[in-house]
């Protein structure tokens, strides 16, 4: 055998092999720290891919399919509890016909809802979904890469105080609790850890790299793990 079969055991069948059929669409999920920059490199990662963005996006999808008022689940986003905590004072705010039940829109309700909206989005086409639980929604997906983007917390503060125009202790307070609640979301329906490296299929410090590579890096990464 030449160097070059050797190099590459298949050349010599790369012109008689059957053409593979498309393996399907793939899906990439990124779970964030507040003020890492998460949206806004899965915003590019999604440009640069040419693949459907869906975040706050899927509470739309979601609100679609049950018929509910989108601010119920915008309200509940990534938070366990709120149907709890508002179910002396909340109103009827089902749309369309038939009665008000709380558990209807239990808090377990409102995710299975928009599980499956997620579930739905997935089938439609290659996408990216920012957090959500999407990486254990979408635990069975054949072709899935998850990613969870952490940051410096001096960049995370700066970042925070830029987008929200606060200042920088309320920024760190805003930080600190959006973490716990993210992770209380995560933690409360998934048997995975939010955060911990073994959720995730790759996690990566954007501060190391900046939002526009670390969105490249991310690219790379995903690429090579779907064989694309």
């Amino acid at each position: 055998m030449d160097i070059q079969n050797q190099l590459n055991p298949t050349f010599e069948n790369d012109l008689s092999s059957p053409i593979t059929t498309d393996p399907g669409p793939y899906v990439i999920t990124i779970g964030r720290q507040l003020g890492s920059g998460g949206r806004a490199i899965g915003k590019l990662l999604s440009e640069e891919l040419g693949i459907a963005y869906y975040d706050k996006e899927i509470l739309s999808l979601a609100a679609e399919e049950s018929g509910f008022n989108p601010e119920l689940f915008e309200r509940n986003d990534e938070r366990k509890g709120f149907f709890r905590s508002m179910l002396g004072t909340i109103t009827p705010i089902i749309s369309g016909n038939g009665d008000f039940y709380a558990s209807s829109v239990s808090d377990e309700n409102l995710f299975r809802i928009q599980s499956d909206a997620i579930r739905k989005a997935s089938k439609r086409g290659s996408c990216l979904f920012i957090g959500r639980c999407a990486d254990y929604i979408l635990r069975d997906h054949p072709r899935c890469v998850n990613v969870f983007i952490s940051a410096d917390p001096a960049d995370r503060v700066k970042r925070i105080c830029e987008q929200m125009n606060v200042v920088p202790k309320a920024a760190q307070r805003m930080m600190e609790h959006g973490d716990e609640k993210r992770a209380s979301f995560y933690n409360f329906y998934s048997a995975n850890t939010w955060g911990a490296a073994e959720t995730y299929h790759l996690c990566i410090n954007s501060s190391v790299l900046g939002i526009e590579a670390t969105a490249q890096f991310i690219k790379q990464f995903a690429l090579r793990k779907l064989g694309l």
